[in-house]
């Protein structure tokens, strides 16, 4: 089933934090709710800044360790790319970017 997503989130230092759910807006409220990962407790406000949904759970898996393993200037290029799409379209908020698994 396509019904997880991958989603990045930055705390108030600037760092970000990649996840996998099958509900995004209810695990970005744990972790605001400080319920979630122990790697962004006390670190708030938090600001959802990408995601992606419509993915398989191993595809999601997957991409999730492969995000993790970028430089913080490849994430951020994740979001910028959004961003650019999203001002250059005018639309709501992209679900889905496409980027590159090995």
């Amino acid at each position: 089933m396509l019904d997880w997503s991958i989603y990045l989130i930055r705390n108030r230092f600037n760092a970000l934090y990649c996840g996998v759910t099958n509900d995004v807006e209810r695990r970005f409220l744990q972790h605001c709710e400080g319920k979630g990962a122990k790697a962004l407790k006390g670190k708030g406000p938090l600001h959802l800044v990408w995601y992606q949904s419509g993915l398989d759970k191993s595809t999601a898996l997957k991409a999730e360790c492969y995000i993790k393993s970028l430089h913080k200037t490849q994430k951020e290029a994740l979001v910028s790319a959004q961003a650019r799409l999203i001002a250059k379209t005018e639309l709501t908020p992209v679900k889905r970017v496409k980027f590159g698994l090995k």
